[in-house]
């Protein structure tokens, strides 16, 4: 199996803004599909929600088969509370929690956050909208009491005003009982099921398909990616990845920008 993130490792980041380029570069396309044609089981596995996801693996041309067939590929969404095969997009698994007292306890410490929770096939209902590009799809206003009364299955929490490393020290400062979390590039706080991250959601594709993480190669630049990088027979940090990150992985590669996706894959494809 290759599992493969996507924002700042099958695409490259926007200088200073929020938000990945549209297109995947070509030396990657390649590098994926060479893995691919080989034999490997290549699955995304993302903080994404999965109609974020799904473009990516029409660019990849994942799931076209060695005769031109359709064949569903297995994806791994919202850092792995989501499990679906596409095309077309059919959710295999999925785990939701109660977010209501973790989202309040951190609305008490940064009132001005805002909020987002998908409304799968249409975007995120949200709180107030989120700058431009940080999300896919359409942002639908809603009562933040009407957005968590029911349970979820990833809970985003983005302040403007802050900086990771606040809501770094926020995670540790209340703990956050019953829920599991990321920290990402900035102040963006995924909220999840205990126990969910991408390496279980990629278990749970291991499981299915017959194949031993011992023979994954995981390749990834998050703090999201730490449990799938550890996970892994073979896990691989992106060169621009932080410190922690990079440590949590066997191996780096080059920068995403040094389309270092491919060069990862092109030693063994």
């Amino acid at each position: 199996m290759v599992a493969l993130d996507i924002d700042g490792t099958l695409l490259r980041w926007v200088e200073g803004a929020g938000m990945t380029h549209a297109d995947v570069a070509p030396a990657v396309r390649d590098a994926v599909r060479r893995a691919q044609d080989a034999g490997a089981h290549v699955v995304l596995a993302s903080g994404r929600s999965p109609h974020g996801m799904t473009p990516v693996a029409d660019m990849l041309d994942l799931h076209a088969g060695p005769d031109g067939e359709v064949v569903p590929v297995w994806v791994v969404a919202s850092n792995g509370a989501v499990v679906f095969r596409y095309p077309p997009l059919e959710v295999v698994h999925e785990e939701t929690f109660d977010a209501r007292a973790a989202v309040a306890a951190v609305l008490e410490e940064h009132p001005g956050a805002l909020v987002g929770v998908e409304e799968r096939g249409r975007g995120y209902r949200v709180n107030r909208p989120f700058p431009d590009g940080e999300l896919s799809g359409e942002m639908i206003p809603t009562p933040l009491e009407e957005m968590v009364a029911e349970p979820v299955s990833r809970v985003i929490i983005r302040d403007p005003e802050a900086t990771a490393e606040d809501f770094v020290a926020l995670a540790g400062k209340l703990g956050l009982h019953g829920t599991d979390y990321v920290v990402g590039w900035t102040a963006w706080m995924d909220l999840a099921p205990v126990g969910v991250s991408k390496a279980s959601g990629l278990q749970l594709v291991c499981d299915r398909l017959g194949v031993s993480a011992e023979d994954a190669l995981a390749i990834g630049d998050g703090r999201n990616d730490l449990e799938m990088l550890a996970w892994a027979g073979r896990g691989v940090a992106m060169g621009q990845a932080i410190e922690e990150v990079r440590a949590a992985a066997d191996d780096v590669t080059a920068p995403v920008d040094e389309d270092g996706a491919a060069v990862e894959l092109g030693r063994y494809f």
